[in-house]
């Protein structure tokens, strides 16, 4: 049975799962990171790396706040929205930003962050391959001078299902 730091077997909340060997990795990992700039791995940090480790779909905020509520009793929302903010300051954590106003959270896998797309009639969000707008970033830059961040905004139009009558 998996424990949860610093919680007792009393009458209190029960110990969450413990984390697959893939979320310990990243776990790992990104405890090696904080460690690094001198900042430590805090439950909420671990929570929410969990919940995006879980979940490869695009998430809100508030998904997320729901999902850790879920996995570890306790965790404030303001400490989630603050977690998923250091770990996109840290790179671990791509956030995207998407239709009016709204922001997705995804981990940043493997192949880093990379641009998207969202259809305008369904919301749908289709990841796009990393180095898809690699030429366009640079024509920018040395004709505008003008740094992209491609991984930031969805590029709108209009996806497959929703185009075709």
């Amino acid at each position: 049975m998996s424990r949860t730091p610093g919680r007792g077997n009393g009458g209190g909340p029960r110990p969450a799962a413990a984390p697959s060997p893939g979320e310990e990795l990243i776990i790992e990992d990104v405890a090696r990171r904080l460690r690094a700039r001198g900042e430590r791995m805090t439950g909420p940090r671990r929570a929410v790396l969990r919940v995006l480790a879980e979940q490869p779909a695009h998430l809100s905020a508030e998904d997320v706040v729901a999902a850790v509520s879920r996995l570890e009793t306790g965790v404030h929302r303001a400490s989630v929205y603050r977690t998923l903010e250091a770990l996109s300051d840290l790179g671990v954590v791509q956030h995207l930003h998407v239709g009016h106003g709204g922001t997705a959270y995804q981990l940043v896998r493997e192949d880093g962050r990379h641009p998207h797309a969202q259809c305008q009639v369904c919301g749908k969000l289709i990841d796009l391959p990393a180095g898809l707008l690699d030429d366009v970033a640079a024509a920018m830059a040395s004709r505008h001078g003008f740094m992209l961040d491609s991984g930031h905004v969805a590029l709108s139009g209009t996806c497959e299902d929703c185009s075709t009558p």
